[in-house]
């Protein structure tokens, strides 16, 4: 089912989301809503807090729903590894129509649950590496916007604020 993606602002876009405790066939329906909505919304990834689901989960494919076995589920996720620097122009589900050029790594490596539960290693470089990232910086509350540099945030937050009061975004 496709359900509402949250914007900018919303409290649970803000916090620590909660561990998944077992993969229970709750969890695989979530997955498969956040699936159905992130491709509803021709995106790359999605983290369940996006659709107001505080738990740790999250999904990533770059084929953007062309190729089904492409998507990437990570329960849990913790990054191990990282190394690298890429500055990439980068866009978000939550921000509709706002990018800006976002400090990631180039690399790293993920430890996760996958859907059936089984603990996985992912390696992952260049634009997987950074939708990664961007997925697990929701988990933890962190939104892009929250890596800028402070006088380019508060402008981007301004224009966020505007749209807003003028009832465009």
């Amino acid at each position: 089912m496709r359900r509402p993606i949250l914007r900018y602002g919303a409290p649970v876009l803000h916090t620590r989301a909660a561990p998944v405790p077992a993969v229970t066939p709750q969890i695989d329906a979530l997955i498969d809503d956040m699936r159905e909505t992130m491709q509803g919304a021709a995106g790359v990834g999605l983290a369940a807090p996006q659709i107001g689901e505080s738990l740790q989960v999250c999904i990533v494919d770059l084929s953007a729903g062309r190729r089904a076995d492409q998507l990437l589920v990570l329960i849990n996720p913790d990054v191990i590894e990282k190394d690298g620097l890429q500055l990439k122009e980068e866009g978000c589900l939550s921000v509709p129509g706002i990018e800006a050029t976002v400090p990631r790594p180039l690399r790293l490596t993920v430890r996760a649950q996958d859907r059936d539960g089984d603990v996985r290693e992912i390696r992952a470089e260049g634009l997987l590496a950074r939708a990664i990232q961007h997925e697990v910086d929701h988990l933890n509350g962190i939104l892009f916007l929250d890596r800028l540099r402070p006088v380019y945030r508060w402008a981007l937050k301004r224009r966020i604020s505007r749209l807003r009061r003028a009832g465009k975004w």
